[in-house]
């Protein structure tokens, strides 16, 4: 038996900046995941009618500045929107691709 790692496991990086963008990147879905989620439902809210005009707008400003604070955070760390989508293996990709 040899001390070599096996060719198909993968080696760990624990370099502190991987640590760290690794990290971005898993909260970056869960938040991604999350705000595409909301903006389905207020999207059904808005086609049923249950909200007021104020709750239109204010709705609609929070997911926008969620937005622009999710393309902020990915462009500090150099992550793509399409390096937030999980692959499942045989469920497929987490996010809807859009």
């Amino acid at each position: 038996m040899t001390d070599r790692p096996s060719r198909n496991r993968k080696r760990l990086d624990l370099e502190p900046d991987t640590v760290e963008r690794d990290l971005v990147k898993l909260v970056l879905t869960v938040v991604e995941l999350l705000r595409q989620l909301m903006e389905r439902q207020a999207l059904r809210r808005f086609d049923t009618g249950d909200l007021s005009e104020e709750q239109e707008e204010r709705i609609g400003l929070t997911l926008m500045l969620l937005d622009d604070r999710m393309t902020e955070l990915r462009e500090r760390y150099g992550l793509r929107p399409e390096d937030l989508n999980l692959d499942l293996g045989p469920l497929g990709p987490l996010l809807p691709r859009e």
